[in-house]
């Protein structure tokens, strides 16, 4: 056999031992008279010892182990003189008697430890190599506990791990579908599925009130640092339940999986906040509450004072930076500057500082007074310290621009601690988007969400006040999951195709296929479906997904390490009926 035990197997109770061990060469170190290797497998590092007196040419042949070298060794496990409390297997060491090559290496393009000298771009092109160091694989382990624990979960409580297509219809509704041409259908495509959505919802309708799917989805948009365009979701569908049946199901879900995986406990239920109040407060639909610095509407105290800025805007709000005294007025302006990027797209910033000595010192003083600036601290709860800062103009983008200021002061300040965990269901979202380009509205979720009961009336009337029976989970700023109580009345999904600007003909051509099921007793049903990969970055305290996922692309949507998406040559065109215009 290859090895006995792994390297990271061995302790102080396995001394005088004989094992064999099979790994990578870490590094190697040569003392003069003796040699020591770090022998690296996944579960660990362990020290092998090479004695130039009891053995010169096994010695000699040790110090021509390259890095990444892929060797066997057998010897003897012995009490290491000098300890090393770092590793687990720091206690012992292998006093080697026999060393078999396996595989010989070339140098790597990056050093495989901890902390690497490779670049993002090198690492992905080397990925099979990255995947080797610590910090990667653990958050592949983590995926993988996550995952695993998910499963449990669900099966115990039901479900049923049903597969669903990779090759489906097209859907233009949402994000842009990824298509593959069929060779045996010319001039006819495939679609990859943005979600398994009508097939869940098939799968109701087929009596299996308990779906659940951990699969690949796909969408052919821009990328930033929390997206890719494949991705895996937790999707999961429920029949005869309501929205509380679905929100208690998968907080139980949530629960189980930072209770076994990381060890916290949420004490009670999360907090429930509606899309309207999350908006007000904080201007996202996943807002991060770990930390304060709700917006605070002054509108109405700064108006009518001479100032053109606050005068003219729609909406003045500001938000309250405690304990701040020490900022500087070098740090002030580079605030002003961060939110004028284009990414924000703020005109400008006002402050208010609160000293101290209980004076208020602001970029407006000119046309405010001591009397208007103790009204504004006052709204804002601020105190004696505290910073408060101001943007205006109108109301949705100010929301936007004072979400990002407000999540840049939370780093600034250190509020955001990846170790922390704040879980917040949003509810009650619009079931509409209005489009000014195209001059209809759009499902802000899908086409399939229900209306609230309540809201009915409002189809014919106001549609775009119809609120959804629809809800996601946020924690730490970001979506981990979301979903919605689904139509599954054939006359409600018409009315919904509608007011989308369907005609008959393109619905039944688009979704007939659903539309003629839910004539056969469709039940009533829900559900949710979670983003494994920001799920998993979310528990590990990372900003980004794209550790957590074994070979994934690079911000414009390459794999760089395959070399992908690559041409086709002129056969498969051609057998494929395509043409490529250069």
């Amino acid at each position: 056999m290859y090895r006995t035990q792994t390297c990271g197997e061995l302790r102080i109770k396995n001394v005088g031992q004989t094992v064999t061990l099979s790994g990578w060469v870490q590094k190697s170190r040569d003392l003069g008279g003796m040699t020591f290797i770090d022998l690296r497998d996944r579960y660990g590092i362990t020290q092998l010892a090479f004695n130039e007196v009891d053995n010169a040419a096994l010695t000699a042949q040790a110090r021509k182990l390259g890095r990444e070298f892929v060797i066997q060794i057998t010897g003897e496990v012995i009490e290491r003189a000098s300890k090393n409390k770092n590793i687990p297997t720091g206690e012992i060491e292998i006093k080697v008697t026999e060393i078999n090559l396996l595989n010989a290496s070339k140098t790597p393009p990056f050093t495989i430890e901890d902390e690497t000298d490779g670049g993002d771009e090198l690492r992905m092109q080397y990925r099979y190599l990255d995947l080797r160091r610590n910090p990667v694989l653990q958050k592949l382990q983590l995926r993988n506990k996550v995952a695993l624990e998910t499963r449990k979960y669900l099966d115990t409580q039901g479900f049923m791990d049903v597969e669903t297509p990779f090759l489906i219809k097209s859907t233009p509704e949402g994000a842009r579908d990824f298509v593959v041409p069929s060779r045996m259908h010319e001039g006819q495509f495939y679609a990859l599925p943005q979600s398994p959505q009508t097939f869940k919802q098939l799968l109701m309708v087929s009596g299996i009130d308990r779906y659940y799917q951990i699969t690949k989805c796909f969408r052919d948009e821009d990328l930033r640092a929390d997206r890719q365009p494949e991705f895996t979701q937790i999707d999961c569908e429920m029949s005869f339940v309501e929205q509380e049946d679905v929100l208690q199901m998968f907080e139980g879900m949530i629960k189980h999986l930072f209770k076994t995986v990381r060890g916290v406990d949420f004490e009670g239920d999360f907090p429930r906040m509606t899309y309207a109040q999350a908006m007000e407060k904080y201007g996202s639909d996943k807002p991060d509450i770990r930390f304060g610095m709700e917006f605070v509407d002054l509108k109405q105290v700064t108006s009518n004072k001479g100032f053109a800025i606050f005068d003219s805007a729609e909406a003045v709000i500001g938000i309250n930076a405690e304990d701040c005294s020490e900022y500087t007025r070098k740090q002030l302006d580079a605030l002003t500057d961060w939110v004028k990027r284009p990414q924000i797209g703020a005109k400008g910033l006002v402050y208010i500082k609160y000293n101290t000595d209980g004076t208020l010192k602001s970029s407006v003083d000119k046309f405010y007074s001591q009397e208007d600036l103790a009204e504004w601290a006052k709204l804002a709860n601020a105190k004696p310290g505290d910073l408060l800062l101001v943007l205006s103009g109108d109301l949705d983008k100010v929301r936007k621009q004072m979400n990002e200021l407000r999540l840049h002061m939370g780093n600034e300040l250190g509020l955001r601690n990846p170790n922390v965990f704040k879980p917040l269901w949003v509810l009650d979202f619009p079931l509409l988007e209005w489009d000014e380009d195209a001059q209809r509205f759009f499902a802000m979720h899908h086409p399939f969400t229900s209306p609230k009961t309540e809201d009915f009336h409002l189809i014919s009337t106001d549609p775009g006040k119809i609120r959804a029976n629809a809800y996601d989970l946020a924690m730490n700023g970001v979506e981990l999951g979301g979903g919605s109580i689904r139509i599954h009345d054939r006359e409600l999904q018409a009315q919904m195709f509608d007011l989308l600007g369907f005609t008959p003909k393109d619905a039944q051509n688009q979704f007939g296929f659903l539309m003629n099921a839910f004539e056969y007793g469709a039940p009533p049903h829900g559900g949710l479906a979670f983003g494994l990969d920001r799920l998993v970055a979310t528990m590990g305290g990372s900003d980004s997904i794209r550790d957590y996922i074994a070979f994934p692309k690079n911000n414009a949507g390459r794999d760089v390490m395959i070399d992908a998406p690559s041409p086709l040559n002129a056969v498969q065109l051609k057998e494929l009926g395509i043409a490529v215009k250069s």
